[in-house]
């Protein structure tokens, strides 16, 4: 069996943010930040809207990576359309 040592604990008591067909612009990075420094653990949820209009095609990861550079925090986890961060 195989651990993952960098799994967040308490997923379901995490802050949820999502990210509809506006996209990730600054008030979505400042969201994103300020939920970190209060909570330490986000998970951000890219929503249909926001995959349809928005991503065009390009890979999730890679998307998540482009967030990432733009957050006060580093990407633990991404499941589907779900990404986690911590602080």
């Amino acid at each position: 069996m195989t651990k993952f040592f960098n799994k967040p604990k308490n997923l379901s008591f995490m802050i949820t943010i999502n990210v509809g067909k506006r996209g990730i612009n600054e008030g979505v990075i400042k969201e994103i930040n300020q939920a970190l420094e209060k909570h330490g653990k986000v998970k951000v949820r890219m929503l249909r809207n926001f995959r349809v209009i928005t991503m065009k095609g390009r890979d999730r990861r890679e998307l998540a990576k482009e967030i990432a550079k733009h957050v006060k925090g580093r990407l633990v986890d991404v499941r589907g359309f779900v990404l986690t961060f911590e602080r």
